[in-house]
C-alpha cells in the first residue's frame, strides 16, 4: 500500500482528498490519501519522518515556497515561478530526494483548452501572489509577452516581476482600483482572477454599469462559490466564463500522474468533483 496526502495549514477545508481518492480507485490503486495539517516551521521535521512508503504530496497554503526552499530538486518550470505545489520522493531511505514541482501552470493551460484558448496575445492577472505567479508562467507558455497586473499593493509583486524578467515576458503593474483596470478587462484575450470572491464584487458591478462588452475569457481561480460575483458580471458583459473547479481537477491531474506513473482518471474524479460541491 501507498501513501500520499495534502499538506498546508488549514487544511481541513481541501478537495484534493476526493480528487485523488477517486483517480486511486479508478485506476485499481490501493493507496491512501490523507489532508495533514503542518504549517510551515514544521515541515522539513514532518519530510524527514516519512517512511518509503510515501509516493507523494500535495503542497498548499502557507507552505508552497517552504517546499520549494526543503526540495532537493526543483523541476525547471517550477524553479522558474518560485512556488512549489507536488514533492515526489526519489530514490529510498538514506537516499530520497524530494522534488518540486507546479501543477497549477498544467491547470491553467488545460483549463483554457477546454474553451479553445491555445495561444493568447493579451491578459489581465487580478493578484499578484503565488498563484498569479503561476498564472504569468502558464499564460507566457501559451504565447502571451505582454501582461498587466492588477495589485493592492505593488510591494506583493516582487517574485512575480523576477519571475516575468526570468521569462522575458513584459509586465504593466496598475492599481487594482482604477479605472485603467476595469478597462483593461474587457481589452484583453484571457482574464486570470486570483482574488478572493468577494474582492470580484466592485469589478462585477462596475461592468454592470459599463455598456462595454466582454469578449475575452475569465478563469477564476476560486471555486468556492464556484459562480464568483465577477464570474456572474463578466457572463453578463458577454465573456466566457471559467469556473476555478477545472484549474483544481486538471491540477490535480498533473499530480496524480506524477505519484503514480498513469494518466490520471479525470472523468471520474470530474465526477466525484462534482457531487461533493452539489452536495456542499
Amino acid at each position: 500500500m501507498r501513501r500520499a496526502a495534502v499538506l498546508g495549514h488549514p487544511v481541513s477545508h481541501s478537495l484534493s482528498p476526493t480528487l485523488h481518492g477517486a483517480a486511486y480507485e479508478a485506476l485499481g490503486l490501493d493507496w491512501s490519501y490523507d489532508a495533514i495539517d503542518v504549517d510551515v516551521p514544521d515541515l522539513a521535521a514532518f519530510l524527514t519522518s516519512l517512511s518509503d512508503e510515501w509516493a507523494g504530496l500535495s503542497v498548499t497554503m502557507p507552505l508552497k515556497n517552504e517546499a520549494a526552499r526543503l526540495a532537493d530538486f526543483v523541476e525547471p518550470q517550477a524553479k522558474l515561478v518560485g512556488p512549489v505545489n507536488t514533492l515526489i520522493p526519489s530514490g529510498v531511505g538514506e537516499y530520497r530526494h524530494w522534488v518540486g514541482a507546479n501543477t497549477d501552470i498544467h491547470g491553467i493551460t488545460a483549463s483554457l483548452r477546454e474553451v479553445g484558448v491555445s495561444r493568447c496575445g493579451s491578459a489581465l492577472i487580478l493578484g499578484a501572489g503565488a498563484t498569479a505567479t503561476s498564472a504569468l508562467a502558464a499564460l507566457a507558455s501559451i504565447g502571451a509577452t505582454s501582461l498587466t497586473v492588477a495589485v493592492r499593493d505593488r510591494a506583493r509583486a516582487g517574485n512575480l516581476m523576477r519571475t516575468a524578467h526570468r521569462l522575458g515576458v513584459s509586465v504593466r503593474i496598475v492599481d487594482i482600483g482604477k479605472d485603467e483596470t476595469i478597462s483593461a478587462l474587457t481589452r484583453v484575450d484571457v482574464v486570470m482572477s486570483t482574488i478572493p470572491a468577494d474582492a470580484g464584487t466592485g469589478f462585477a458591478e462596475r461592468l454592470g454599469e459599463s455598456t462595454t462588452q466582454a469578449s475575452g475569457v475569465l478563469l477564476d481561480a476560486v471555486y468556492a462559490p464556484r459562480i464568483t460575483p465577477l464570474a456572474a458580471g463578466w457572463v453578463s458583459a458577454g465573456g466566457t466564463f471559467v469556473p476555478g473547479v477545472r484549474m483544481l481537477l486538471h491540477q490535480a491531474g498533473e499530480q496524480v500522474r506524477l505519484m503514480t506513473g498513469k494518466e490520471a482518471p479525470l472523468t471520474a474524479m470530474d465526477e466525484a468533483l462534482s457531487r461533493v460541491l452539489t452536495n456542499s
